[in-house]
């Protein structure tokens, strides 16, 4: 089994209600991102899949995170927008984004400090 982990990052705000804590107030953080992708085999080049195609998917996922109330997002009308919940969020969409079904996204953890991260584990 191959592993590959591409490290990414975004700004963001978000409100998180029912924590009892400041974090009910409005405040942001520059999230750091981790996404690992792992797959059985390499492919004709010798690589499970080129950095360059996992940087420019999650880019876009960045792109849709960044600079964002996240609050106000669709994925995060049901869901508070925890570092949980944006963890599970990037796993998703990436793994849509992917073509190649034997590449798979494995986990993701979405850093909202340089002390304090969530992982998302995918089944």
């Amino acid at each position: 089994m191959f592993e590959l982990r591409v490290r990414t990052h975004f700004a963001a705000a978000h409100q998180l209600t029912m924590v009892g804590s400041k974090c009910e107030n409005l405040h942001g953080h520059n999230w750091k991102v981790e996404v690992y992708v792992t797959g059985e085999r390499l492919n004709k080049a010798g690589v499970l899949v080129d950095f360059g195609e996992i940087k420019r998917l999650v880019r876009g996922i960045m792109q849709e995170l960044d600079h964002r109330f996240l609050n106000e997002l669709k994925a995060f009308h049901n869901n508070a927008p925890s570092s949980e919940n944006i963890a599970q969020f990037i796993a998703k969409e990436l793994q849509q984004k992917i073509d190649d079904s034997s590449v798979r996204v494995s986990r993701v953890t979405a850093w909202e400090s340089d002390d304090a991260s969530a992982t998302y584990m995918c089944a």
